[in-house]
């Protein structure tokens, strides 16, 4: 298990999943029929061990680290309705248990070293296969979300002691109310939320497929905010704000809502990295931000 899984499940308090794991992996395996191979040693979210369906078909199983809150289901709920198109295949899943079996698949965009204009365009042309209408899939609003992120960065901030100026933190904030004020149901669509580089895996016929969804209903601009908060010191290489013009012209969304969820989302998760000491990552992030908020 990565160190950041193991953080994550001592910050959520399930010390005992860390601890049950191994008699959890041995009932998907009598459950599913499914041999279980090496573990992945990178993953952020979940255990992920290679895994082998009774055909002998390659598969990955994952287990979500118990936290409060939906995110099993919201990812399971992502997964069936894109049904391959843009993000990886389920093959089966246990919301309760927090397990996914998913199709197997092959390096990331990072592993792969791919430059970062290449990596913007296959991960757009991703993200828009996947937008789609989902009245009733149950995922919760952009507009939830953007308020969920504000009381984050307020409680989180204050929690690790200040770690990117308060001209930052106002910023993100007034970004998230503008983005939870613009939300519109008819706009809204099933966005990925988390699109980025490493959830970004190579298929077995040279294509790519999201992996990790956190499933919302959103505004598109959402997951081209993702796409905004990584890659900061690149970001700031030249104007920070040819990034969301260059994404806008490439999906037809809107250049000022994918720049103002890319504010928030990268003060945000520059504070959880930074927290769970996802490092020099989340130090670079709030220094984009310090520095966006600053100029």
């Amino acid at each position: 298990m990565s160190d950041v899984v193991r953080a994550k499940a001592e910050q959520a308090g399930a010390p005992a999943w860390v601890a049950g794991l191994p008699e959890l992996v041995a009932g998907l395996e009598r459950d599913w029929g499914i041999t279980t191979g090496r573990a992945y040693p990178d993953p952020t979210e979940a255990y992920v061990v290679e895994a082998e369906l009774a055909d002998g078909a390659p598969a990955v199983l994952k287990l979500l680290v118990p936290r409060p809150g939906p995110a099993a289901h919201e990812e399971i709920t992502v997964l069936r309705l894109a049904d391959g198109a843009g993000c990886v295949r389920l093959l089966a899943s246990d919301a309760e248990r927090g397990a996914l079996l998913l199709d197997r698949l092959g390096p990331s965009l990072y592993e792969l070293g791919v430059p970062l204009e290449g990596r913007l365009e296959i991960m757009c042309a991703l993200a828009a296969r996947l937008w789609r209408p989902a009245p009733d899939s149950g995922l919760r609003p952009g507009a939830e979300k953007a308020r969920w992120l504000a009381d984050h960065i307020v409680r989180m901030w204050s929690e690790l002691g200040a770690p990117c100026c308060r001209a930052a933190v106002d910023h993100a904030l007034r970004c998230a109310d503008r983005r939870a004020a613009a939300h519109s149901p008819d706009r809204a669509v099933l966005v990925h939320g988390d699109v980025h580089q490493w959830n970004t895996l190579q298929t077995r016929d040279g294509g790519f497929a999201l992996v990790d969804p956190d499933g919302l209903l959103a505004e598109p601009e959402y997951d081209l905010g993702i796409l905004m908060r990584e890659d900061p010191v690149e970001l700031m290489a030249g104007d920070p704000r040819e990034r969301a013009r260059w994404l806008a012209a490439r999906t037809g969304c809107d250049p000022e809502a994918i720049w103002e969820w890319g504010v928030v989302e990268r003060v945000s998760t520059g504070l959880l990295a930074t927290s769970i000491g996802l490092q020099p990552v989340g130090a670079q992030m709030l220094a984009a931000a310090d520095a966006i908020a600053q100029g």
